[in-house]
């Protein structure tokens, strides 16, 4: 197994307690840490704010109301006030509870304060669930998964692959089985926010593509027709059947040739953010790329990254997601993302798009300086009966710049497929 820096519990756990208390309180206590403290600043913040916090099984605003809840029922008061105050004025703004919802929980709490044991609560539940005829079925506690990044596993073939699956949420057969693949210097943790929501009803796949992540880096240079003979045989080891295939960047690249490749494999195609060729003056800024990162490593590329990824306004107001992406690139294996670029800089597929016959809807940022629109629009015109979708005040990470817009495109595609 490739060695990964990225301390991936360590950063989700990060990235869900900013959101809920506010980058100040949170730049304050991450300030205060010392020797004696840090163990207990780095075990909450793995497993109070990641392990359950970034669990997709309740909504944020339902799991503040359960704080705030148990510690005033535990007299716990200075986390209550920690808490009451963020849920007043602090962190994600639709997790905020006004005044009159605090009011309910507090009024709520007052009944019924008290300190359940949660043993017994289980047996009860279990006892309860069974006589109302409920399925339990056998499931041994050792094959469990934490619901917000799925089953992690690695593929047997080789150059191996780390990868997720998250089952659907809703108990049921998946809608679609939705693979999502992500950009350069990137790794699956990219897709959190939009595979949770994707897997209520779908089966959602996101992977480490080789050279990134808990991937193999095996050395380069690499070619996207190697890129998506990997793609071919994860989706084979685990038995996808055709997908909808949704990349971003270099992963709509690996779309493109997966489709052309392999089109039994893919049912629907997404390709956000991404081209089918560059041209001769992008390939000699490639080139440039290459020449920095062997001479200073991924940390020498990872400002400009900053810069292409992001426009300026989000960089300005959100500094802590721009220190985790920067860290992320910085972390990236030198030797895979040296091959990577090999491989990006000479993908071509322009004269070859027409022979993709799947409904196909292209996405491209208005603001993207990495892909510029016109790309987007080539593909489009190139596939038969594709559409496009510009985000506004997007740039080349689109889908983290505009969540919710960027869902509300991926979901009005799959519901008409």
């Amino acid at each position: 197994m490739s060695f990964d820096p990225f301390d991936h519990d360590l950063e989700r756990g990060m990235r869900n307690r900013r959101g809920i208390l506010g980058d100040a309180w949170v730049d304050k206590s991450v300030a205060n840490a010392n020797s004696f403290n840090a163990d207990f600043q780095n075990f909450i913040t793995r497993y109070a704010w990641h392990e359950i916090w970034g669990r997709p099984g309740l909504d944020r605003k339902t799991r503040r109301i359960i704080v705030l809840a148990i510690t005033c029922a535990l007299g716990r008061w200075e986390e209550y006030e920690l808490h009451l105050r963020a849920a007043l004025a602090g962190g994600e703004p639709e997790t905020r509870l006004s005044p009159d919802e605090v009011k309910e929980v507090l009024m709520q709490a007052a009944i019924y304060a008290g300190v359940p044991a949660a043993n017994t609560g289980v047996a009860l539940a279990t006892k309860i669930m069974r006589e109302l005829g409920m399925e339990l079925a056998p499931f041994p506690a050792t094959e469990a998964s934490h619901p917000g990044v799925g089953r992690e596993g690695r593929t047997v073939s080789r150059p191996s692959l780390h990868y997720a699956v998250r089952e659907p949420r809703n108990g049921r057969p998946p809608r679609h089985t939705v693979v999502l693949s992500h950009a350069l210097g990137c790794d699956l943790m990219m897709w959190d926010v939009l595979a949770n929501a994707l897997a209520i009803d779908c089966r959602v796949i996101s992977y480490d593509a080789r050279g990134h992540g808990c991937s193999e880096s095996p050395v380069g240079p690499y070619a996207m027709a190697e890129m998506a003979e990997d793609a071919e045989r994860l989706l084979a080891e685990l038995d996808a059947g055709p997908v909808v295939w949704l990349g971003l960047s270099m992963g709509g690249m690996v779309g493109q040739e997966l489709a052309l490749r392999h089109p039994q494999r893919v049912k629907a195609l997404l390709i956000a953010n991404s081209t089918s060729a560059y041209p001769p003056e992008a390939r000699a800024n490639w080139d440039q790329r290459i020449a920095a990162v062997k001479a200073g490593g991924t940390e020498s590329v990872a400002d400009a990254a900053m810069q292409r990824w992001f426009h300026d306004a989000f960089r300005l107001a959100q500094p802590a997601t721009i220190a985790r992406w920067r860290h992320r690139v910085a972390t990236t294996d030198d030797v895979g993302y040296l091959g990577w670029c090999e491989a990006v800089k000479h993908h071509d597929t322009t004269e070859r798009l027409p022979q993709v016959k799947v409904p196909t809807l292209v996405i491209a940022g208005e603001l993207d300086m990495g892909a510029p629109v016109a790309m987007s629009e080539l593909i489009a015109r190139q596939i038969p009966n594709a559409r496009l979708m510009v985000l506004k005040d997007a740039s080349h990470l689109s889908v983290l710049e505009q969540p919710a817009a960027f869902e509300a495109a991926v979901q009005g595609f799959l519901a008409g497929l």
